[in-house]
């Protein structure tokens, strides 16, 4: 057994599903990886220090890591006409975007890209950091009247009788004709071409396996589906593993950077040049 890499990423059923044949053994490579789940508020914090060898992160946070990791060519979570959702107990305003303005809205984290995509949507929000898990109850008992659910929250909203007043990944395909892309791996640049490589062949035969072993990949997603229901977690897992995961391709890579521009453009993030390993 080679050198070992730690590999940090999100206890959610998308990555669990992507990273499955990783974290069982299933691929063949030099390389041993030790797996470390966190949420992803906290991955992106911990890269920004650079503590993380690879690590998910979103796609807000990459800007402010670019000289230190690259991204890797596999492994994203992108939102193909949907993405985040805002919501509320109440009914949906005629302009969602002009009755915000002012508002409190509970959101999951500075660095995610949920955050990044509302304040280019509509600048002009109070946000109200929590954790991703509890936007949902502060929506529900009136902490805020708006809440930027992500993860599982996207699909299970309804069942709480919120009301969707935008979602983010729609308002962006509408808006630009692309995707929508929240999260990535990056892979620390010191630790050398050859090893970065590997990293990104590494993760690249994960997401492929998972995908052409379907089956057994979702049963071991299930163990980190927070209580959906099994069509639920395939529906979610599908979502955000496809084959955007398998490689980010010309529209994926034109999205990334479109993104991360239009945040420049309002000052949000340094200006960056996207580069992709593997």
């Amino acid at each position: 057994m080679g050198r070992t890499i730690n590999l940090a990423h999100s206890p959610d059923s998308d990555d669990a599903f992507m990273f499955y044949a990783l974290a069982e053994g299933l691929v063949e490579t030099p390389l041993r990886y030790v797996h470390e789940l966190s949420d992803i508020e906290s991955l992106n914090r911990r890269a920004m220090a650079g503590e993380l060898e690879v690590s998910a992160v979103s796609l807000h946070a990459y800007a402010h890591l670019a000289q230190r990791y690259a991204l890797l060519s596999s492994g994203c979570s992108m939102g193909d006409g949907y993405g985040p959702r805002l919501v509320s107990r109440s009914p949906r305003p005629d302009d969602p975007r002009a009755a915000l303005r002012g508002r409190r809205v509970a959101i999951p984290g500075l660095l995610t890209t949920a955050w990044l995509a509302l304040r280019i949507y509509q600048p002009e929000v109070e946000p109200v950091v929590m954790p991703f898990d509890r936007i949902e109850d502060a929506v529900d008992d009136g902490t805020v009247e708006v809440g930027l659910l992500i993860h599982e929250g996207q699909l299970t909203f309804a069942d709480r009788g919120f009301a969707l007043w935008e979602d983010m990944g729609d308002w962006w395909k509408r808006d630009t004709g692309l995707p929508l892309p929240l999260g990535g791996n990056v892979v620390r640049r010191d630790l050398g071409a050859a090893v970065v490589a590997q990293v990104a062949k590494d993760v690249r035969a994960s997401v492929e396996f998972a995908l052409a072993h379907r089956g057994a990949a979702l049963a071991h997603a299930g163990r980190f589906s927070r209580g959906l229901s099994e069509d639920r977690t395939d529906r979610f897992v599908g979502m955000y593993v496809n084959e955007w995961t398998v490689d980010y391709g010309p529209v994926g890579r034109q999205a990334v950077q479109a993104l991360l521009d239009r945040a420049a453009d309002h000052g949000f993030v340094p200006r960056v040049a996207v580069d992709f390993a593997g």
